[in-house]
């Protein structure tokens, strides 16, 4: 199980190797549009849209990686001043119960738009915009299953490392 594990962490490692660079190239495009605009009086709508789809590959694809290095977002009150032991069940009860529910409740829900987004090959958000509505639609499945098998990765480990306390 543990090959698993290093599998899809390598999975999540070399998803957010690729998707960082988007945070670069997002900054230069940006830059881009507002010189531009203000300088050329130029402006397109395809490359506002870029950023969004940018933007959102970037955190969509990335979400994965963030779960593995455990650099989400934790409200953790009383969890920092816990032993190992007792974070590891927490940890267990919020993948087994929240997090794995979640993700495929929203996989189950949103993969219907999203077969009929590519089904008609979805157009642009606005007139002039990217013609792949779909390719972004796309994301969310995505961001489910790299979040899931990462989900899965981590809870091999907590149950590796509990069975060898």
């Amino acid at each position: 199980m543990l090959v698993l594990a290093n599998a899809i962490d390598r999975l999540n490692r070399t998803v957010a190797l690729v998707v960082r660079w988007l945070a670069l190239i997002m900054v230069l495009v940006q830059f881009c549009i507002v010189i531009g605009r203000y300088v050329f009086g130029y402006n397109s709508i395809a490359a506002q849209e870029s950023v969004l789809y940018m933007h959102a590959t970037l955190f969509m694809l990335g979400a994965g990686f963030t779960l593995l290095v455990d650099k989400h977002v934790r409200v953790d009150v009383f969890f920092a001043r816990l032993g190992d032991r007792a974070k590891r069940r927490i940890d267990i009860f919020g993948h087994l119960f929240l997090l794995i529910p979640s993700m495929t409740a929203l996989l189950y829900w949103s993969w219907p738009s999203v077969r009929n987004s590519w089904k008609i090959l979805e157009g642009p958000i606005s007139v002039g915009g990217i013609e792949a509505v779909f390719l972004l639609k796309s994301l969310i499945p995505a961001f489910c299953i790299l979040v899931l098998l990462q989900s899965l990765s981590l809870l091999v480990r907590m149950f590796h490392e509990g069975a060898n306390e």
